[in-house]
């Protein structure tokens, strides 16, 4: 189940990712609007969301990253 997170979560999630991905321009954003995903994005470009799931009071947050294959170097 899809939940929205809180300030706090947003803040905190920011936190962990960008000490487990050793990236300081990661940044985790509240959903634009109500309904919407959080969105995770580097440099300002959106790379993927955010749910958070409480099962059973057990909460997890699961990340849904997109790379376009155009982004990708070129295959050798």
């Amino acid at each position: 189940m899809n939940a929205s997170l809180s300030a706090s979560e947003i803040t905190r999630l920011q936190t962990a990712l960008r000490r487990l991905l050793g990236s300081k321009d990661l940044t985790v954003n509240p959903a634009p609007r109500a309904g919407m995903s959080v969105e995770l994005s580097v440099n300002g470009e959106v790379i993927g969301t955010v749910h958070r799931d409480d099962e059973d009071g057990d909460v997890s947050y699961a990340i849904n990253m997109v790379v376009l294959e155009e982004d990708l170097p070129p295959a050798k």
